[in-house]
């Protein structure tokens, strides 16, 4: 019996160096199946989306790998900024062997038919980044920490996509002052909303946003 979970992530891995030449295609994902050792039918099962299911799974991937790297830390004993900018760098430096399969799942999330399915992997890394900082907001904070984050995210990826400095030092350099910056905001939106509560009357209920999500996600 098959095992999609497992087969999903042996085929990934396997295509993933045709991705360097051919890019997120069917012809890919064929390929990637039998050099992972299964059929074509298997293939199917496992991507029925074909190569925007595989393109989504490369980013759960990515973040599943990031969250056990990231089980090895004493979170607790690290200020939040620390712990999400440990969670940001170590997710890039999971994918460091991926590099040109990162820049190939970017050009293919900025054609407009997948602007959606763009804005939900994003959302989905960045939620997963709070959530194991120790993050539990209910409020405005929601939000305002994962649109900060995600901004954060995609400028350093490509901000580290096109570094050639040592061990990416000067992407790790970036990433803190994004980093601070984030935080810095954060203060001062919540110094905003708490002088003038009825700003957050604008903010639909984070329990409400979710569910939302993974409606239009089926």
């Amino acid at each position: 019996m098959l095992d999609i979970d497992q087969a999903k992530d042996a085929i990934l891995l396997a295509a993933l160096p045709h991705v360097v030449f051919d890019g997120w295609t069917q012809a890919v994902i064929e390929r990637g199946a039998q050099d992972a050792g299964y059929d074509s039918f298997a293939a199917i099962r496992a991507f029925p989306g074909g190569p925007a299911e595989l393109v989504e799974h490369f980013a759960d991937w990515a973040d599943r790998q990031m969250l056990d790297a990231l089980s090895v830390h004493d979170l607790a004993a690290m200020r939040t900024r620390d712990r999400v900018a440990l969670a940001v760098r170590t997710r890039l430096e999971l994918l460091a062997p991926h590099q040109e399969a990162v820049r190939r799942s970017l050009s293919f999330l900025a054609l407009p038919q997948n602007a959606p399915q763009a804005a939900r992997q994003v959302y989905n890394t960045v939620d997963r980044i709070w959530l194991a900082a120790g993050d539990t907001a209910t409020d405005f904070n929601f939000y305002t920490k994962r649109g900060l984050l995600a901004g954060v995210v995609g400028a350093t990826t490509l901000y580290w996509l096109n570094d050639s400095s040592d061990g990416h030092a000067d992407s790790w350099d970036f990433l803190d002052r994004r980093i601070d910056d984030v935080m810095r905001i954060g203060r001062t939106v919540g110094r905003v909303l708490a002088f003038d509560a009825s700003l957050l009357r604008w903010f639909p209920s984070p329990n409400r946003f979710m569910r939302a999500l993974r409606r239009d996600d089926r």
